[in-house]
């Protein structure tokens, strides 16, 4: 159903006096003439509070993640493949589109710099940062490719490539995982629960329980962050015994 606020953005009819003193029928203004336009002025009894309603499906969301076994298992993996690559002298690739872009960034400046604590400076390079490049290789082998050919230039037998897609389907990020098997990396990949298939390239797959993209986003970004603290930690140990 739908309910009636006098806040909302309801048009009000242009009524008019007819000559016999009757109402004229009130003219269809900008607003009637679209309903697309008008169905975005009506506010649903499920929508009053986008912002609560978010918060309380991100806590359902994060809740079921922390009590999935094969998550928190692969996530743990994820962790001591990680630390085992940076020990080596080896370092972390991180891509994504949009929003994952992002959150590649964050994830390499939390491993370049540190996430709680200071300790010894490690390598991780986001993908997704250096403009001329991604532009360059955009324009000159297809937007397909943007990951893909910086994998090959910078990726080293040993190092990770860390793939966020929360669908699972990107074509570029699935360029880049093959180019990364090509070239002997071991490759991890985030996703949804609709990307499984995405695990065809990964050696180690963390799906998060939801199919709704934000939440996804969010997710990855805590799982994220307790591979950094993990990794943090037994970098920490590893400086303390030297």
């Amino acid at each position: 159903m739908w309910s009636h606020s006098p806040d909302a953005c309801w048009p009000r009819p242009n009524l008019a006096i007819r000559n016999d003193g009757e109402l004229a029928q009130p003219q269809r203004d900008h607003y009637q003439r679209s309903r697309r336009k008008l169905s975005r002025c009506r506010l649903s009894q499920n929508s009053k509070d986008p912002i609560g309603a978010h918060l309380a499906l991100s806590l359902k969301a994060l809740e079921h993640a922390t009590q999935d076994k094969a998550l928190l298992a692969a996530a743990r993996k994820t962790a001591e493949v990680i630390i085992e690559a940076l020990r080596a002298g080896n370092k972390l690739l991180i891509i994504g589109n949009g929003g994952s872009a992002a959150d590649a960034q964050h994830i390499a400046a939390e491993i370049v710099g540190r996430y709680k604590a200071d300790r010894p400076a490690c390598a991780a390079v986001a993908l997704t940062t250096d403009t001329s490049a991604l532009t360059a290789i955009a324009n000159d082998y297809g937007f397909e490719q943007v990951f893909a050919r910086q994998v090959a230039g910078l990726g080293r037998r040993g190092d990770i490539l860390l793939a966020l897609s929360t669908s699972g389907r990107s074509p570029n990020i699935l360029a880049a995982l093959t180019t990364a098997h090509e070239h002997g990396l071991v490759t991890v990949g985030f996703t949804g629960s609709k990307g499984e298939a995405l695990g065809a390239l990964c050696d180690h797959l963390l799906v998060a329980p939801s199919d709704d993209t934000p939440v996804i986003q969010q997710i990855h970004l805590a799982l994220a962050h307790g591979i950094c603290d993990a990794v943090e930690q037994a970098l920490m140990r590893e400086a303390a015994r030297k």
